[in-house]
């Protein structure tokens, strides 16, 4: 095989690569946004479908790990490309953790229709609005391979965080009030830290598009800001 075709093989590989994890991105995407739904509708339906969508996800990420393997065994990358692939595997790993991360939120929603309700608490909503925002940020900061939007998911994770003490504070002092309400309150304490955790994740995926771009690493809360 001449090094023209080596080459052209080697980027088609990276395409099918690129599109398998852009599928992937998007079935968590909608896990996530119907999961969280889920929970303010108080709608136990949809558990078993987002288990059984998990599945493909979980396919998607075992066959991304198998051809980023074939890649970098046959093909040696460097540079760019070996950043590119690198990054591919990363957030696929995360991708599956999100989409593990949702249907722990679709079963706390069936959990949640057997237990006496609680009153609205705003923070649930905002949560979940700005955890699927960052979600959809920091993947389309990889698309476009962009840093300035991958940094302002790093920073918004301090919201979730902040949201998330405060959702524990007015759960605890529900249950205080009401025993009958310790059981939707505990499942609404699993929804708020698995969202916490979606958000992480998120920050993991806008954290690699930097590395990907600038080849500088920003974990940790280094340099999110230029």
């Amino acid at each position: 095989m001449t090094d023209e075709k080596r080459r052209r093989r080697f980027h088609d590989e990276l395409d099918i690569l690129q599109e398998r994890l852009l599928e992937m991105a998007g079935i968590v995407e909608e896990v996530i946004q119907r999961a969280a739904q889920a929970v303010l509708d108080r709608d136990a339906s949809v558990a078993e479908e987002i288990i059984e969508i998990d599945d493909r996800v979980d396919e998607l990420e075992v066959e991304i790990d198998e051809r980023v393997i074939e890649l970098l065994a046959l093909q040696q990358p460097m540079a760019s490309d070996l950043r590119q692939i690198v990054t591919t595997n990363k957030i696929s790993n995360d991708l599956e953790r999100m989409g593990d991360h949702a249907v722990n939120i679709s079963k706390a929603a069936r959990r949640l229709t057997e237990s006496s309700p609680l009153p609205q608490i705003r923070e649930l909503s905002e949560m979940a609005e700005i955890t699927q925002g960052m979600v959809a940020d920091s993947l389309a900061a990889y698309v476009s391979r962009s840093p300035g939007t991958a940094r302002m998911v790093c920073l918004t994770d301090d919201k979730v965080d902040d949201l998330r003490r405060s959702m524990y504070r007015i759960l605890v002092t529900h249950m205080l009030e009401d025993p009958k309400r310790i059981g939707g309150a505990l499942e609404l304490l699993l929804v708020s830290q698995n969202l916490e955790r979606i958000a992480d994740l998120a920050t993991n995926i806008a954290e690699d598009v930097v590395f990907l771009v600038e080849g500088r690493t920003i974990k940790h809360g280094a340099e999110l800001a230029d």
